[in-house]
């Protein structure tokens, strides 16, 4: 169950006659229990009360009591030894008149009328699987109105059809915005009298529903007439005599055609319009609400949250510390407050990429507080703010998210003059709206941005996107604005370049024309930052985006950031890779970065870091690289051979349509008990997983001179046929072609003379060490898996440090959240002291110890052995020792943390590099 779907679970709950006995398995059943392990509760089987109550293992403990004994009976319920046993993370109590429940593990209350419970459901998320956050806990109302909202959306699309193609979509979306601004407007005052728009609907209309439509659309066509013009526009007689304020602001302009409604949908839109629309929170709400209007989202509805601590963290370092500093530093200044609040006027923000304006509803609510401090030490309470909304821009691909957007920003805004001048004051000027557009829908990576968000003082003029239905010259908006900053935010879709479609892909074909040729294996969102500082280099200002953390990785740093570079974008500030999630059980989140860039030095780049605990660290360094790492601008670049004196690591066997020479350990054992010659030539195979769970496949091995010999095996001649027609069927294929002359053996025929050590291709992040496995020369490596055949056992050492894991970790990139290694980028990159013989001699002995430390251990695999759970000491001690000996050998003495490790190696590296091309240039002359 998702969370709109466990809040309306629960109000319907609270809304029945109160049954004590039922009451506990209503409640569970209400987040997402199932009939069995309620049944299982009921039956005693599962119930581990000790209080004649009901106790879910793990979960909460709840008891019904008598009339005024609530608040003993909860703490009966903490103090109960049947609890602190069964690791219950709820208690809750009731008697049908007043509730008290406590989070054990965080020790906050929940107490309330019995029938006002549903509002505090957010509380209770944890029980559904659901990890919340404690601004949606203590804001229930915004997902109470998502669910009330998407059950009316789809119940009209049901029975007006029409309205969902793509012709008509807008005008469904459009409905719905306006619809939302009149249940605002009627909670909040702007529509004078009690629930004036619901009211009228429920009084006017038919209880069978046949004229709502005709109702509703007569309202919109008032609220879009200048009451001086209404007799003229024959507006309904009934109409008129409501006091209905002029709306304008193309909100109800134009067609004002309504859905037809079914009585059932008629019953949405009372009971919609009945909720307390004064509590919508434009931060969270309009993101929630995206889903209703997107039929492959609506699965996670109520999900779609983007936390402001995280909002923040992209907002913050980018201008609103600045903007805190300045006022900080002003103190009771006249003269220093009145600078900042003319500088604050003129300052733009602009979100390519707003879904429903999360960044920038929050934007101006951070700025709004700012200047009523301003105003407040000037005596200024009540002045009009002079931060306009036109300031907030937008490009948003999709019609919904856009139109909310705007509508986000009217009620953010009208809620700050609420907050900062009164409710007298703000009434004055939120009516007629401001028919000015903010928000451009359309492909950001496609338009200018320049026409959308102008240079400050060159007086260029943009037509907006009439998205409110305004005539153009409403819409036309003047950016005369000397001397303002444009501040570039957002969070763009990411999508790697295997889950771009075709339209995506020739987006970045028109964002990197002529920029750059091997831009392909780009994330999406890279077209975003190129349009960033290409922007910034026509006015003036700062960007910060969120990204995945890909593009500050692997192969993606050296072809996107020498762009950036060349367009004069610098890093001012990064967040290193950290969970950016949803409020979905789900959606564990994906990891991202937040990157700030501009044009001007910055005297102290910011890089903050997260810990695995959540905690942030900042500190300012010299430069930030492409890597987010505290070093020189440099680019890590796929090299044939390594940069240190190591030994030669090879890519693993590619089989090239030659799959039917792979199979099982059990089908090569039954093959052999039936033809007992052919046991020569079969061989143990490995690749990524083989190695990490120790579990080998088995493969064909046979050389060109005994083909003949191992043709006369009926099973093995039978393989071979199969990979001569897999392989004549690749026609355009001319290795392939090659190939089909040697059904017998794999592209390629590597392959050691006393053994192998083997490194998998891909292995878990959750793993404190690289894995390797040392292999018999008999065992064959897949192209899964990299091999350094016949090398030095100290390579062990080597790849096993921690070391060579973050280097690994930064210049390799990910498959999903997994490391990726790489022989080419990963290994022969690697940075490290020339080795004396000692040095070997040390190394060679701690990797003899980490094989001593696990055989010790047999049968257990790696995947077993580096289980970060279950590691055993020894293992876990020789590991240690060895990142000792190897540190040692870089800086004499352990490093500190990974961020000290990482900014050695890319020190080493830069020194390395240089040297090395020195020597190539000096060679050059010398010959």
């Amino acid at each position: 169950m998702n969370a709109v779907e466990i809040e309306e679970a629960v109000s319907n709950l609270a809304e029945q006659p109160f049954d004590a006995q039922e009451f506990p398995y209503a409640f569970l059943e209400a987040f997402g229990n199932k009939a069995t392990t309620i049944k299982r509760l009921r039956t005693g089987a599962s119930n581990k009360s000790d209080l004649d109550g009901v106790l879910q293992t793990s979960n909460i403990h709840i008891k019904v009591c008598e009339p005024g004994t609530v608040t003993d009976t909860l703490v009966a319920l903490k103090d109960s030894p049947a609890t602190k046993k069964a690791r219950a993370k709820f208690v809750l109590a009731t008697d049908g008149q007043w509730l008290e429940a406590e989070d054990l593990n965080s020790g906050e209350t929940v107490a309330c009328e019995y029938v006002d419970f549903h509002d505090h459901f957010g509380f209770f998320l944890p029980l559904a699987g659901i990890s919340t956050v404690q601004q949606i806990r203590e804001s229930a109302f915004d997902i109470k109105a998502t669910g009330r909202l998407n059950k009316l959306y789809i119940e009209l699309l049901r029975t007006n059809p029409e309205w969902g193609t793509a012709e008509r979509r807008h005008d469904m979306n459009h409905f719905m915005a306006r619809l939302i601004f009149c249940f605002f407007a009627e909670d909040t005052e702007i529509f004078t009298g009690d629930d004036l728009f619901t009211s009228t609907i429920e009084m006017m209309s038919d209880r069978d529903s046949a004229n709502t439509h005709e109702v509703i659309s007569e309202l919109f066509r008032a609220m879009n007439t200048k009451h001086e013009d209404r007799d003229a526009a024959r507006i309904s007689s009934w109409a008129r005599k409501l006091d209905i304020p002029y709306v304008n602001g193309g909100l109800f302009a134009d067609s004002v055609e309504v859905p037809k409604f079914t009585k059932m949908a008629r019953s949405y839109l009372l009971h919609i319009g009945k909720l307390d629309w004064r509590k919508v929170n434009p931060d969270i709400f309009g993101s929630m609400i995206q889903a209703v209007a997107d039929e492959e989202e609506r699965g996670a509805l109520g999900m779609h949250y983007t936390s402001v601590s995280n909002i923040l963290k992209v907002l913050s370092p980018l201008f609103l510390d600045d903007l805190r500093e300045q006022l900080e530093e002003a103190g009771d200044n006249d003269r220093k407050l009145l600078n900042l609040r003319k500088r604050m006027a003129k300052i733009r923000v602009f979100d390519p990429a707003c879904g429903s304006g999360n960044f920038l509803v929050i934007a101006y609510k951070e700025m709004r507080k700012i200047e009523a401090e301003i105003n407040e030490r000037r005596g200024e309470k009540d002045r009009r703010s002079d931060i306009p909304l036109t300031n907030f821009r937008g490009i948003e691909l999709r019609d919904f998210p856009a139109e909310i957007a705007r509508l986000a920003l009217i009620i953010a805004e009208y809620q700050c003059d609420v907050l900062y001048r009164g409710q007298l004051e703000a009434l004055k000027d939120v009516l007629p709206l401001n028919a000015m557009n903010w928000i451009t829908c359309g492909n950001a990576l496609r338009l200018d941005w320049l026409s959308i968000c102008p240079p400050t003082g060159t007086g260029v003029k943009h037509h907006a996107d009439d998205l409110f239905h305004s005539p153009i010259n409403q819409a036309e908006i003047d950016f005369e604005n000397e001397g303002g900053e444009t501040y570039i935010c957002g969070n763009p879709p990411y999508l790697g370049y295997n889950k771009r479609s075709k339209e995506q892909k020739e987006d970045l074909d028109f964002v990197f024309e002529g920029r750059a040729k091997n831009w392909g294996n780009l994330d999406y969102v890279a077209g975003w930052f190129v349009k960033s500082a290409d922007y910034f280099r026509n006015t003036k200002g700062a960007s910060a985006l969120v990204a995945t953390n890909s593009i500050c990785q692997g192969g993606q740093v050296p072809v996107l950031w020498p762009i950036l570079s060349e367009l004069g974008a610098k890093i001012s500030f990064a967040y290193t890779s950290f969970k950016w999630s949803n409020l979905a059980s789900h959606n564990a989140g994906i990891t991202v970065v937040v990157i700030g860039l501009s044009r001007e030095d910055a005297t102290k780049p910011t890089l903050f870091e997260t810990a695995k605990s959540g905690e942030i660290a900042s500190r300012n360094v010299s430069n930030i690289n492409g890597y987010l790492v505290a070093a020189s601008d440099i680019f890590v670049h796929k090299r044939a051979e390594p940069l240190s004196n190591l030994d030669i690591m090879s890519f693993g066997n590619h089989p090239y349509y030659g799959s039917a020479l792979i199979f099982s350990q059990e089908e090569a054992r039954i093959q052999i008990e039936n033809a007992p010659g052919s046991a020569r030539f079969v061989r143990p195979l490995y690749g990524s997983t083989e190695v990490i769970k120790g579990q080998p496949r088995a493969c064909l091995w046979v050389e060109d001179t005994e083909v003949e010999v191992a043709n006369q095996i009926e099973w093995i001649s039978e393989r071979f046929s199969k990979v001569e027609a897999d392989r004549l069927k690749k026609k355009t294929d001319t290795t392939a072609q090659k190939l089909v002359a040697s059904p017998h053996r794999f592209r390629d025929r590597l392959e050691a003379t006393k053994y192998f050590i083997a490194v998998p291709q891909t292995t878990s992040e959750n793993r404190a060490y690289l894995p390797c496995a040392i292999l018999d020369k008999r065992c064959i490596p897949t192209f899964k898996c990299y091999a350094i055949y016949d090398g030095s056992v100290s390579n062990i050492a080597i790849v096993t440090s921690r070391m060579h894991l973050v280097w690994i970790a930064t210049v390799c990139g990910r498959m999903r959240t997994d490391f990726s290694y790489s022989n080419t980028l990963g290994w022969n990159t690697f940075p490290i002291p020339k080795l004396t013989e000692k040095n070997k001699e040390d190394l060679t002995r701690c990797a003899e110890d980490i094989l001593l430390a696990r055989e010790a251990h047999f049968p257990a695999t790696i995947a077993d052995l580096y289980d970060p759970e279950k590691m055993p000491d020894d293992l876990r001690a020789a590991h240690d020792r060895n990142d000792e000996v190897l540190e040692r050998i870089y800086i004499g003495r352990r490093f500190k943390n990974d961020t000290e490790r990482l900014e050695k190696l890319f020190e080493l590296y830069t020194k390395m590099t240089n040297n090395e091309e020195a020597q190539t240039k000096q060679k050059a002359v010398t010959q």
